[in-house]
């Protein structure tokens, strides 16, 4: 264990943060592969999952104070537990403090629950009070056991985050709390504390307050996605972003691919083909991405504009430029829908010019799914959808 420990604190946080989420305690393959789901793995990955909203469980309410509609944090002693057997089956126990009492029903439980909510245990519960028929009561709140009737509340709000099946709050809320140690331990580098506006905080104060505010934080900004905290980590966000394109980019001078040219031949008998006209906004586009098929390194380019504005048939014309040039051009769509649209289209402009498409989905069978493939090895294909 020393030298475990040893080792870990030699590392730097972000070396930390880089490593699997599967290396924190208590992760094994079945809750690693639940955090996976959530795009959580490594452990820097949970910093990043934030709450959707809070819940305050920083006050213990005394039971007698509470009422219907209530969504509060209490505490009691458990006079009595048992199993009812009415229109549903349910596991009720009974807590008290010296002003009052409440039930709370579980309809999910077992032999462990009993065993672990036995007479004289205190517990402290989070849930939503509601009238029942032995007055009133929780449903499956969030509850622990605790040793000692002075322990404190949360200093902090409670983290709601986004979860997946079978995943916990609690145990989320576990996960997060490992990895933010780290960062409270040795703070992240923070590059841009001196460029910052005055009064925006450090990256790791607002990773931490963001996961852990204090009572008294603007909850309405945050609400709406305007709070310093938020802003903070979106600028971290867009300038990771821009820094990742901008190295894209340098990566991509040292590529090489064979140029385009002599294509404006076959565009007169595309614009033929042509139900209506290009526009002067589509023009200037496939100008452009005619530019930078003759050039000898690849084209990185996003064609943007609303919907209805002809961005396929200037992809169509961009993938007659390729095939002319006897290449194979492949146009990914997100769905099967869309995918046999862009088929359709794509084979009404392109096959008149000699040019075969064929449409490769998910749901093809494997009869028909090997013949496509075939025929796209082979190059009788030459515009896949």
């Amino acid at each position: 264990m020393g030298a475990v420990s040893r080792a870990s604190s030699r590392r730097t946080p972000e070396q930390e943060l880089e490593r699997p989420i599967a290396t924190l305690h208590g992760v094994g393959a079945t809750l690693a592969a639940q955090l996976k789901r959530l795009g959580i793995e490594r452990i820097g990955d949970a910093l990043l999952l934030l709450p959707q909203r809070y819940e305050d469980r920083t006050e213990i309410r005394p039971l007698g104070s509470v009422r219907p509609g209530d969504k509060v944090l209490v505490e009691g002693t458990v006079a009595l537990t048992e199993v009812a057997f009415r229109r549903r089956r349910s596991l009720l126990c009974r807590i008290t403090d010296r002003t009052g009492a409440l039930t709370l029903r579980f309809f999910h439980f077992n032999q462990g629950h009993q065993q672990r909510l036995a007479r004289g245990t205190r517990l402290r519960c989070f849930g939503e009070v509601r009238s029942g028929p032995t007055g009133l009561e929780m449903i499956h709140p969030e509850w622990r056991t605790i040793g000692r009737e002075d322990e404190p509340a949360e200093r902090t709000m409670t983290p709601i985050y986004p979860s997946t099946e079978g995943l916990r709050q609690q145990r989320l809320r576990q996960i997060v709390g490992q990895a933010l140690a780290i960062v409270e331990r040795n703070p992240l580098p923070d590059p841009l504390a001196g460029l910052l506006p005055a009064g925006w905080p450090a990256l790791t104060d607002a990773l931490v307050s963001l996961h852990r505010p204090p009572p008294g934080a603007d909850f309405d900004a945050l609400a709406a996605g305007r709070h310093p905290w938020q802003r903070r980590i979106a600028l971290e966000e867009l300038i990771a972003q821009r820094l990742s394109l901008k190295r894209l980019s340098q990566d991509a001078e040292g590529e090489r691919a064979p140029p385009i040219e002599d294509v404006d031949a076959r565009l007169p008998r595309f614009e033929a083909v042509l139900p209506f006209a290009l526009t002067r906004a589509q023009r200037k586009a496939l100008d452009e991405i005619l530019t930078d098929l003759a050039q000898t390194r690849p084209m990185h380019r996003l064609l943007q504009g609303d919907v209805g504005s002809g961005k396929t048939v200037v992809a169509a014309a961009a993938a007659l430029v390729a095939t002319s040039a006897g290449f194979q051009a492949a146009v990914m769509a997100p769905t099967e829908l869309l995918a046999e649209q862009h088929f359709a289209s794509f084979s009404a402009w392109l096959t008149p010019l000699g040019v075969e498409c064929a449409l490769l989905t998910g749901s093809l069978g494997a009869a028909a799914r090997a013949d496509v493939l075939a025929r796209i090895e082979s190059g009788d294909v030459a515009g896949v959808v």
